[in-house]
Formats: structure tokens, sequence, C-alpha cells
């Protein structure tokens, strides 16, 4: 595990689009092409804007995201295909992009999905930290044993809570029970995983994250077993960790 703490939200969102770039840049290079994954909600803000000013050739880039609310509109303000549409895709010339899409056939879609994200290894995963450790819609306690890409789960009250204090929905009663969220296990097969996870409102998760040895309780931990893991965090989200701990 590689840690980056950076003064606020804006440097990280900077930095961590450097560090993608590059990246980007470097497989395309090998390769001639690159496959990603990004996250959504208020914690990647700063780093998907940073990364749409680089000078990737996304002509050259197929995008992949983690996760949606099973029977929520693309128009509803909460929807993570409005969400990246806005934020990323109709900012870039992206190659394709592949939208969870919770409004379909539940699990004709998911094999769908399934079938295009097992083309080719994802290079580059922006994979973000919930409130509660959660890594996509994996809430604790997360599946750590199912092989499949992509699972209905059922969210948990924790989940909620964050996705009204982000300002997403107005009430719990608002927010879907369930949702289509990629596995653990497909995020653990790219190449490369990078967490942004800013706020203070994500301290306690981060300390969980230092403090535990890979359990589903705490769903983050399971980064830290990846060879090629990254974690960016400002001084707001490392502020209960033990600094000795860790090499900036």
């Amino acid at each position: 595990m590689n840690v980056e703490i950076l003064p606020n939200a804006k440097e990280l969102g900077k930095a961590a689009a450097v560090f993608c770039s590059r990246l980007l840049k470097q497989v395309m290079e090998e390769k001639g092409s690159a496959r990603i994954v990004l996250s959504t909600g208020a914690s990647q803000f700063d780093t998907l804007d940073a990364l749409t000013q680089t000078d990737v050739d996304w002509t050259r880039v197929e995008m992949f995201h983690l996760d949606e609310y099973i029977g929520l509109e693309e128009k509803h303000p909460a929807s993570f295909r409005k969400y990246l549409k806005e934020r990323f895709v109709e900012r870039v010339p992206l190659k394709k992009g592949h939208f969870v899409n919770g409004e379909r056939n539940v699990q004709e879609h998911i094999e769908t999905l399934t079938r295009e994200i097992r083309r080719e290894p994802i290079d580059l995963a922006l994979i973000g930290i919930g409130e509660n450790a959660h890594i996509a819609f994996n809430d604790p306690p997360a599946n750590f044993d199912t092989k499949d890409a992509f699972i209905v789960v059922d969210l948990a009250e924790r989940c909620k809570k964050q996705q009204v204090g982000e300002g997403w929905f107005a009430s719990l009663e608002e927010v879907p029970k369930k949702a289509i969220s990629m596995t653990v296990h497909q995020i653990m097969q790219s190449r490369v995983i990078v967490s942004c996870v800013p706020y203070q409102v994500k301290a306690d998760a981060i300390r969980a994250l230092f403090q535990h040895e890979t359990t589903n309780q705490v769903p983050a931990t399971i980064l830290k077993t990846h060879p090629e893991f990254h974690l960016f965090l400002d001084e707001e989200s490392a502020s209960k960790i033990d600094r000795k701990l860790i090499r900036e």
C-alpha cells in the first residue's frame, strides 16, 4: 500500500490525477489502449475534475463504473449514470463507456456487463471508500467469496445515511433499498487500484482501514492486499491515523 497525504481535497484531486494520467499514458504506450473503472460520490469531485484536465488521449480509453441504484431514473440527481456523464464522459472524448443501469432487466444487464468487463483486464480502478468503509456498494459484511463480476446488494442503513448526508436524497425513505454493485472480487482483479478519500467524514473509515486486518466487516481492508494499491488522503481524512505507521 502506498499512501500520500495532501493538504486538502483539491490538492488530493490534482495529485491523484497526475498519478493516474501518467499510468494511463504508460499503459497506452505498451498496448495502445486502456480500460478504467470510475467511482462516484462527493469524494470524487476534485479527482474527476482534475483528471478531465489532463492530456490523456481519452479516445483510447474504455470506462466502466461501479454501481447504480435499482429502479432509479437517470434524470434523478442521485443517479450515478447522470453523475459520470456530466462530470466526466461529456467532458472528454472517451472511446467507450459502460454504465450500470438499474432500470433494465437486472439479470440480463449483469450478464452483459460481465461479458464486457471480462473481455480484457482493467488497467486502473478508482475506488472510493465509504463512511462505513464500503467499496462500491459492498457494505459490511461484504461478500468476499463470490466470483461474480456484479451482484445485487441491499444497502445498509449507514450507507443510506451517507447518501442523504451528501445531499443526493432528501430523506432515508427516498434512498432505494437495492443496487447493482461491482463485486469485491472484480475490483481486486484490476491491475492498479487508486482510492481518493478526502474529508473529515471519512476519518473513521480510514482509521478502521489501518487498524484492522482483512475483514468483510471493514470491506476496504481487502484493498491492502492488492499489490498495486495507492491511497490518496487529505489532512481531514487522515486526522485519526498514526502517521508513524505509514510512509507518506
